[in-house]
């Protein structure tokens, strides 16, 4: 793995490179002997190459048969290269960008009442005939995916593993988008884990090993399967709770260039937005931390809210390990809205590596199971945004339909959020017992709180695209603006006007963003280690992920 160093450390090496606008800021310290894994972006009708010691797209994923279909699809390839190799590659005028082969990792007992789920599914919205393509650790089935039945297809990306979950995230992620509670018979309820979607199909793609990690070559490989098997399993959302640093523009990220291709295909996207808003290692108070690919303009990217253990939305409150926007470089405002994430039960992934070093998160039986099964339990407790994430996807089964779009889709869910919040909370780790405080604005809670009933009951007519506006800062008097880019939905109509979406309070000041002014700086402009390190989703930010906040 490429180790990072701060952008004031590339500025003092010796630049490898002259054609640096094509080459990623963090491969301008590679020695030209040293061998990094890359990925290689070509300009239209630029025929591939072998790159270095592996072939476009070679051994990826032993023993699947490559298409010419799927490297046409991506445009792109990976190989092993030297510094010099790429110094090569980067002269050749058919290359649009070269960037390292990054590594990603991986981020509903009260969660269906507080986001109207239960109102779906008594009006009979299960989500049947639609499929989820998780991409993620992979997906075990069992009796809340009738053993399986429900798992139409699955392919391992992994080297060595087959598309079981050995870490347990993707299964736990698979439950709370369609998990029909068959294993909680319950005390006082019938199902009470059912997932959002529960009759929905789910497409296994494996992305993540058994630690939870995974390389941006791999999930750009499962997200251009999930392409090419979208008619055949009707496939209308692709899940992503994981995610990386950002280190380039999105309109550069191979990863960013890989969801707008299935977005364009007509497959809604949808992404964790991280769990670094307890993140002031740079003076942000957590601004400035959405991960990439939930850094991009059109997916809708996922916040978290907790519960509080009550089945009302009304003392709901945002987590505080939330990623928070805006993004890096672009400025994106992210995320799009929020749903719940912190505590979530699901689905156990039973042999996963997450519950062995977790055990106290395994939901005892006996808490909402009256069967005399000899299985000690079948859900597993997990917070973070990675669980927030398939709430929406769920929600985006239930509401597609072949008159639908994801810019349809993604505008209702936006305008249809709940935006009644407080202008602040406080939270506390109950590891660490510090505190932290939130203000409620858009970068924090985006468009709002994800209300399932009214996003399934809303008709209005989506003639735009619905691309995340632009935050524009005013250095000199600490204001900023938001830009809608021209042709999306927001500003084409009166229906669509932007205080009805984000709402007037959302708009309003949000002094804590500012800070010192670094997420509008150049000091970070390229990811900085301090941020991102490589510890990433779930590294050091793991006991809050796992273990929530009170």
């Amino acid at each position: 793995m490429i180790r990072r160093t701060t952008l004031l450390a590339l500025i003092t090496l010796p630049t490898l490179f002259a054609q640096t606008a094509v080459v990623s800021p963090d491969l301008l310290a590679v020695e030209p002997n040293q061998e990094v894994d890359v990925i290689v972006q070509y300009k239209p009708g630029h025929p591939k190459r072998a790159l270095g010691r592996s072939a476009v797209w070679g051994q990826m994923w032993p023993g699947d048969t490559l298409t010419t279909e799927m490297v046409d699809i991506s445009n792109a390839g990976t190989g092993r290269l030297t510094g010099a190799e790429i110094r090569d590659l980067a002269a050749d005028p058919g290359i649009a960008y070269i960037t390292p082969d990054r590594v990603v990792k991986g981020s509903l007992d009260y969660v269906s009442p507080a986001v109207g789920a239960n109102l779906a599914y008594s009006n009979g919205k299960t989500g049947s005939g639609n499929a989820v393509a998780v991409i993620d650790s992979g997906i075990t089935a069992n009796q809340d995916f009738d053993k399986g039945a429900r798992i139409v297809y699955s392919q391992s990306f992994v080297p060595g593993e087959d598309a079981n979950d050995y870490f347990g995230h993707g299964t736990h992620v698979a439950g709370i988008i369609a998990g029909s509670g068959a294993n909680s018979t319950g005390k006082q309820y019938t199902r009470t884990f059912r997932g959002i979607a529960p009759k929905a199909n789910l497409v296994n793609l494996k992305v993540l090993d058994r630690n939870g990690s995974g390389k941006d070559s791999q999930v750009i490989a499962a997200i251009d399967k999930a392409i090419l098997l979208k008619s055949t399993y009707k496939i209308v959302a692709i899940n992503l709770s994981l995610g990386r640093g950002v280190f380039e523009s999105y309109t550069l990220d191979p990863l960013c260039q890989a969801v707008e291709r299935a977005w364009k295909a007509g497959i809604t996207v949808v992404v964790a937005a991280g769990n670094h808003g307890r993140d002031n290692s740079l003076g942000t108070n957590g601004y400035g931390t959405i991960t990439s690919p939930g850094n991009d303009p059109y997916v809708i990217t996922v916040g978290a809210m907790k519960t509080v253990n009550t089945p009302s939305r009304a003392d709901d409150r945002i987590a505080s390990y939330s990623s928070k926007g805006p993004t890096l470089i672009d400025h994106i405002v992210k995320p799009d809205l929020v749903a719940p994430g912190n505590r979530v039960i699901s689905v156990f992934g039973s042999q996963g590596n997450l519950s062995a070093k977790f055990p106290g998160n395994i939901v005892s039986k006996d808490t909402y199971s009256t069967t005399t099964s000899t299985v000690a339990s079948f859900y597993y407790r997990l917070s973070g945004t990675s669980m927030a994430a398939p709430t929406v996807s769920g929600t985006v089964a239930l509401m597609a339909n072949s008159k639908t779009t994801p810019d349809i889709i993604k505008a209702r869910l936006m305008k249809t959020a709940t935006k009644a919040f407080p202008t602040y909370s406080l939270a506390s780790d109950p590891e660490t017992g510090i505190s932290y405080t939130s203000q409620y604005d858009l970068f924090t809670v985006g468009a709002g709180y994800l209300d399932i009933w009214s996003a399934l009951n809303n008709t209005d007519i989506v003639t735009g695209t619905a691309l995340s506006p632009v935050a524009v800062y005013n250095s000199s008097k600490s204001t900023y603006s938001v830009s809608f880019p021209s042709g999306t939905v927001w500003n084409s109509s009166l229906v669509w006007g932007q205080s009805l979406v984000w709402g007037q309070t959302l708009l309003s000041g949000t002094s804590l963003v500012w800070g010192s002014g670094i997420c509008w700086g150049e000091g970070i402009l390229w990811g900085e280690s301090l941020v991102w390190g490589d510890s990433l989703v779930w590294g050091e930010s793991l006991n809050v992920a796992i273990n929530g906040e009170n």
